[in-house]
């Protein structure tokens, strides 16, 4: 499944490119992501975001790629979104009421615990 999503990036990616739509990539560090339902949570989250046409979580370096229109949508309430789900967003802290619903293995330490 992971292959056949990275062979599919790039086509969907000069995709968005030809379309002409004004979509920008960007790289929001999501530093407080523990485990794999954090990087589901967030993809989740980002999909019903208006004006974000893709994301993509890095476990391993801890960010989080975004496309999205600029018309429609920018930086500051894509951190502001991630924050909602529970989550820092580059300087943007995580929303504590989030925070506190997240599984023990999304908290900070949780998968220490585990």
């Amino acid at each position: 499944m992971n292959r056949i999503s990275f062979l599919l990036t790039p086509v969907f990616l000069i995709t968005m490119i030809g379309c002409g739509d004004e979509h920008v990539n960007a790289v929001v560090n999501t530093p407080t992501i523990q485990c794999g339902m954090c990087q589901k949570t967030i993809e989740m989250g980002l999909k019903k975001v208006s004006g974000i046409s893709h994301s993509a979580v890095d476990l391993e370096t801890k960010t989080t790629k975004v496309i999205y229109d600029k018309e429609k949508i920018d930086l500051t309430q894509i951190e502001k979104a991630i924050s909602e789900l529970g989550y820092q967003a580059n300087e943007t802290l995580a929303n504590s009421t989030a925070y506190d619903a997240l599984a023990p293995c999304c908290k900070i330490g949780g998968m220490d615990k585990i």
